[in-house]
């Protein structure tokens, strides 16, 4: 079952949607429902939604999740989709509501203090070029969420997609200079340096 919610801040979507019941029992949220939900603002609201987690050190297979996640929005991005639909394998899994909602209410504070700074300014930058540039920096970021770095390794990518999202959803074209100019490159190159050090600590126990 579809999931209305109103289209108001970001933070105030997402909370309603977390409230929100569907009619399920099990307590989960499919992607398709989120996509729904979010409207023309799912591309945006999908990277905050999935960056968010990686912000926070996490266990394995979550930051996989939001790697495949973010890839399947950004190559949406990079063919020209105005409205994003999912691939069926992916739209009909199902997300613990729970999780999601300890996540947003740890994340909710500085969020909001964002939500605040960024507002619809230089829309040029949400042109369909700058969304391919989106897309490739999403898509970079993706394969850095995946990444075999334990707990902490999804960390800078996670801030450089949750910016992107952030720019994405709110159409802030100073936030998403921004993100594509500085917050990526600084991530892929921190990501780059945290798996070298890593291979090189297992080189040096053989």
């Amino acid at each position: 079952m579809s999931i209305s919610v109103p289209a108001h801040s970001i933070t105030g979507i997402l909370t309603a949607l977390l409230n929100a019941s569907d009619g399920t029992s099990d307590g989960k949220l499919s992607l398709d429902e989120m996509v729904a939900a979010f409207g023309n603002r799912a591309f945006g609201i999908l990277y905050l939604l999935f960056g968010l987690p990686n912000c926070f050190p996490m266990p394995p297979g979550i930051p996989v999740l939001c790697g495949v996640v973010v890839i399947v929005v950004s190559v949406q991005m990079l063919m020209g989709q105005e409205m994003l639909v999912l691939p069926r394998w992916l739209g009909k899994r199902r997300v613990d509501r729970a999780l999601l909602a300890r996540v947003v209410d740890k994340a909710l504070r500085p969020l909001q203090a964002l939500e605040r700074v960024s507002r619809e300014r230089y829309l040029g930058m949400s042109s369909g070029l700058v969304r391919r540039a989106i897309g490739l920096a999403g898509c970079a970021l993706g394969v850095a969420l995946m990444a075999p770095i334990p707990i902490f390794g999804g960390i800078p990518a996670g801030i450089a997609v949750t910016i992107l999202g952030l720019a994405l959803a709110q159409r802030d074209g100073a936030l998403i200079a921004f993100g594509v100019a500085i917050a990526t490159p600084v991530a892929l190159t921190v990501t780059s340096a945290m798996l070298f050090a890593l291979f090189q600590g297992a080189a040096a126990m053989f």
